[in-house]
C-alpha cells in the first residue's frame, strides 16, 4: 500500500508541475525498493524467497572474512622483512620504507571517502578494491619469478662441490671466484635489481590503494542497513575477527619461511643449508601467493550485494515508531534551532572543488580543539612504537637471541597479537561496565601508558653482546684473527663470500672456512657440516658450519612475555582514547574527526615509524655485505647497541604518549574545577539547574 501511495503522490506532484523527487535510502529500504529500475519494488517481491545477498548478517560475515584476509596480506611483509632483505640485499631503512609504502596509497585517497561515500555502489567498490589488493599481492611475488635462483655462495647454486671448495683455504692459482664474482656486476644486473625493488614498492602502493574503500564503506554499509541495536554487535564481531589478521600473517610467515625460497626450482642434489643457517632464505613469496588467493575469493560475494538493501525487520518497526514521533514533533513549535550539519553530512551536496576548498577549514577547526589534538598526538606516539615493533620485532629476535625467522614469527603470532586483542577487548569492557567519564577515560589511558612503559624497562637488560667475529669484533682475552697474522697468507678468500663457521670451544665466528684457514671438509652431511685443518683456529680443531649460538637464547620467552604484557597495556588505551575524541568534538564533526584521526595516524606514525626504526637499526651494523660496489644487507650487528636503540625508540615514543595523557588529564581537571566554580555562583546556579537538569550526567557517561 505504501508503494502505491508513494507512486500516486509522484503522479500528483507531476500533475502540479513539481519535479519528481527520488526516494531516499531510508524510504527505499522501508518500501523494499532496491536496485530495481526506477527504484520501484517488484509486485511479486513479497512472494519471492529472500536472497542471501539481501541479508546484512551475511554481509557482516563476508566483510569480516575480507578484512581478515586484507590485514593478513598487509601484515605478511612484516613477518618476512628480514628474509626479503637477505634475498634482495636491502638495508633496514629501505625495507622499512617498503613497509611504509602500504600507507602512502591509502593516505592519498582516504580523505575522499566521505565525498564519494554515498555516490557509489559501495559493495561493488569494496569488491573492486579487494581485487586490486589481490593483484598487488600477486605483483609482490613477481620479483621471485623474474630473478635468478638464490645463490647463497659465490658460485653456481647447482654445483655443491664447487660450493664446498670455494669456501676452503686454497692456493691463489686454484681459485677464480673473485674474478667471476666481480664480472657479474654489470649495468644490466644493477638495472634488474632496481626493477625488482621498484616492483615491490609499486605492489605495496597498490596494496594501500586497494584497501581504501574496504573498511570505511563496509562499516557505513552495515550501519545503514542493520538494526540500530544490532549494529554495535555486528561491528564488534567485525573488529574481533579482523584483529586476527595480523596473527594469521605471522603464523603464515612462520610456516612459509621453513621452506626454501627456490622450492619451485630446487638445484640438482638439493641444498646444504638448514633453517638455522644465517644464509637461509625462506619461501617468502609463497605467503603472498596464498594471501592473494584468499583475498580474491573473499571479494567474489561483493559483486552480488545490492547497492541498498532493506533494513532488518526489527529496524522497520523501530523506524516507524520514530517517524511517528518525529511527525508529531514537527507540528509542534520550534523550541530549538536545528542541528548543524558537519562536512560528512553536507559532502554529498558539494562538488569536488567545493569539497577540497572546505576541507582545510574544517581540519584546522578540529585541530584547534586541545583535547582532540592531545589525544591524536598520544595515539601518534603509541602508534609509532607499535609500527616499529610490528615491522622489525621479528628481525630483532633473530639477531638478539639467534633464533630462526620461523620461530620468531610463531612467537609473535602466538603471544603478541593475542595480547593486543585482549587489551582492546579489556579496554572496551572497562569503559562500558564502569561508565567512565572523560576524565576517568583519560586516567585509564594514563595508567595504561604508564604500565606499558614500566614493562619496557627490563627489556634494556635482556640480551647479550655480539660474540666475537674474527676480523670484525674483538673481545679482550679471546683469540681472534688479529692474533694470527700469517694464517691466511696461503689462502685467497673472496671478500664478498659469506659462509660462517663457529669455533665452539672459544665461541669465535669466522666469515668463511677460508677465513679460518680450513683446508678440508669433514662428513659432507647436508645438516651437519664441519671443516678441519683450520690454521687460524687454536689447535687447528674442527669448526662447525653456521653462526655461533647466542648465550641468551633462553631469554627469548621472558622477553616476549614482557613485550606481550606491554602490548596489552598499550592496547587498553585504544577504546578510552577513542571515546575522548568522540566526546571532545562537536557532534556534527564527529565523523570527520575520526577520519582526520586515522589520516594523521597514517601520516605521522605508520608511514615514518618503520623508516625511523630501520635507520636506527642500520646504525648498529658492524659488517655490511657488498653487492656490485654498493652496500647491501647487514651481516652482523652490535647486539648491545641494537638493543639499546631499538628498545630506546620504543621507550621514547611511550614517554611521549604518557606525557600527552597527563596533559589531557590536567586540562579535564581544570575544566571540571571551572565548571564547579560556575555552579557556586548564585546568578548562574539557578540557570544551570533549569537549562541542564539531566544533560550533564548523560554527557559524562560513555
Amino acid at each position: 500500500m505504501k508503494t502505491v501511495e508513494c507512486q500516486s503522490q509522484v503522479h500528483v506532484d507531476r500533475a502540479v508541475g513539481e519535479e519528481p523527487q527520488m526516494p531516499d535510502k531510508e524510504t527505499m529500504a522501508m518500501t523494499g525498493t532496491e536496485d530495481t529500475p526506477g527504484g520501484r519494488a517488484s509486485p511479486d517481491s513479497q512472494d519471492l524467497p529472500p536472497s542471501v545477498f539481501h541479508s546484512i548478517k551475511f554481509f557482516v560475515l563476508c566483510h569480516s572474512l575480507l578484512q581478515l584476509t586484507q590485514l593478513m596480506i598487509s601484515g605478511y611483509l612484516k613477518s618476512s622483512i628480514s628474509t626479503v632483505e637477505k634475498r634482495f640485499g636491502l638495508s633496514s631503512q629501505t625495507s622499512g620504507l617498503l613497509a611504509a609504502f602500504n600507507e602512502v596509497g591509502n593516505t592519498a585517497l582516504i580523505v575522499f571517502v566521505s565525498y564519494f561515500g554515498i555516490r557509489v555502489h559501495r559493495p561493488r567498490l569494496i569488491g573492486c578494491g579487494a581485487i586490486l589488493v589481490a593483484l598487488a599481492g600477486l605483483l609482490m611475488t613477481l620479483p621471485h619469478f623474474i630473478s635468478e635462483p638464490y645463490r647463497y655462495d659465490g658460485t653456481s647454486s647447482g654445483n655443491m662441490s664447487q660450493d664446498f671448495e670455494a669456501s676452503l683455504c686454497l692456493p691463489t692459482t686454484l681459485v677464480s671466484v673473485p674474478a667471476s664474482s666481480s664480472s657479474n656486476c654489470s649495468s644490466h644486473t644493477e638495472a634488474k635489481h632496481l626493477a625488482v625493488v621498484g616492483i615491490m614498492f609499486m605492489a605495496q602502493t597498490l596494496l594501500g590503494v586497494g584497501g581504501v574503500p574496504i573498511q570505511p564503506f563496509g562499516i557505513s554499509y552495515i550501519d545503514d542497513f542493520a538494526h540500530s541495536n544490532n549494529s554495535p554487535l555486528y561491528l564488534g564481531i567485525l573488529f574481533a575477527v579482523t584483529l586476527m589478521g595480523p596473527g594469521l600473517a605471522f603464523g603464515l610467515g612462520g610456516i612459509m619461511l621453513r621452506l626454501y625460497v627456490d622450492i619451485d626450482r630446487m638445484p640438482e642434489g638439493g641444498i646444504s643449508l638448514t633453517s638455522k643457517d644465517p644464509r637461509w632464505v625462506g619461501a617468502w613469496w609463497l605467503g603472498f601467493l596464498i594471501s592473494a588467493g584468499t583475498v580474491a575469493l573473499a571479494a567474489i560475494p561483493y559483486f552480488f550485494f545490492p547497492r541498498e538493501m532493506p533494513k532488518e525487520k526489527q529496524e522497520l518497526h523501530f523506524r516507524r515508531r520514530v517517524l511517528t514521533v518525529v511527525s508529531k514533533d514537527e507540528d509542534a513549535p520550534l523550541g530549538e534551532s536545528p542541528k548543524k550539519q558537519g562536512l560528512a553530512q553536507i559532502a554529498p551536496d558539494l562538488t569536488m572543488i567545493q569539497f577540497i576548498k572546505v576541507f582545510p577549514r574544517v581540519l584546522l577547526r578540529t585541530l584547534r580543539h586541545p583535547i582532540f589534538l592531545l589525544v591524536v598526538l598520544s595515539q601518534v606516539c603509541m602508534s609509532c612504537a607499535v609500527a616499529g615493533m610490528a615491522t622489525f620485532l621479528s628481525k630483532f629476535l633473530e639477531r638478539q637471541f639467534s633464533i630462526t625467522a620461523s620461530y620468531a614469527n610463531m612467537l609473535i603470532g602466538c603471544l603478541s597479537i593475542p595480547g593486543a586483542i585482549m587489551g582492546i577487548v579489556l579496554g572496551g569492557i572497562l569503559v562500558k561496565c564502569l561508565h567512565l567519564s572523560p576524565m576517568r577515560c583519560s586516567a585509564l589511558c594514563l595508567l595504561g601508558a604508564l604500565f606499558s612503559l614500566l614493562f619496557s624497562l627490563p627489556l634494556f637488560f635482556m640480551g647479550c653482546p655480539t660474540h666475537q667475529i674474527a676480523g670484525i669484533t674483538h673481545q679482550p682475552g679471546q683469540p681472534g684473527l688479529e692474533l694470527f697474522p700469517s694464517c691466511m697468507e696461503p689462502c685467497s678468500c673472496p671478500s664478498d663470500d659469506f659462509n660462517p663457521v663457529c669455533d665452539s670451544s672459544t665461541q669465535v665466528e669466522y666469515l668463511t672456512p677460508c677465513h679460518a684457514g680450513c683446508t678440508n671438509q669433514a662428513a659432507p652431511d647436508k645438516s651437519h657440516v664441519s671443516y678441519t685443518n683450520c690454521s687460524c683456529v687454536t689447535g687447528s680443531g674442527p669448526v662447525q658450519a653456521g653462526s655461533c649460538d647466542s648465550a641468551c637464547s633462553h631469554l627469548v620467552l621472558p622477553f616476549m612475555v614482557l613485550i606481550s604484557l606491554g602490548g596489552v597495556m598499550a592496547s587498553v588505551i585504544h577504546t578510552p582514547s577513542f571515546m575522548l575524541i568522540l566526546r571532545g568534538v562537536k557532534k556534527e564533526d564527529k565523523a570527520l574527526a575520526v577520519g582526520i584521526q586515522f589520516m594523521l595516524l597514517r601520516v605521522l606514525a605508520w608511514m615514518p615509524s618503520p623508516v625511523i626504526h630501520g635507520s636506527a637499526i642500520d646504525t648498529t651494523c658492524v659488517h655490511w655485505a657488498q653487492s656490485c660496489g654498493r652496500r647491501a644487507v647487514c651481516r652482523y650487528y652490535d647486539n648491545d647497541l641494537l638493543r639499546k636503540r631499538f628498545i630506546g625508540l620504543q621507550f621514547f615514543f611511550k614517554v611521549g604518549s604518557l606525557a600527552c595523557f597527563a596533559l589531557i588529564l590536567a586540562i579535564l581537571r581544570q575544566q571540571d574545577k571551572e565548571e564547579g566554580t560556575k555552579v557556586t555562583c548564585p546568578g548562574l546556579q539557578q540557570q544551570l539547574l533549569v537549562s541542564q537538569p539531566e544533560k550533564k550526567p548523560e554527557e559524562s557517561r560513555v
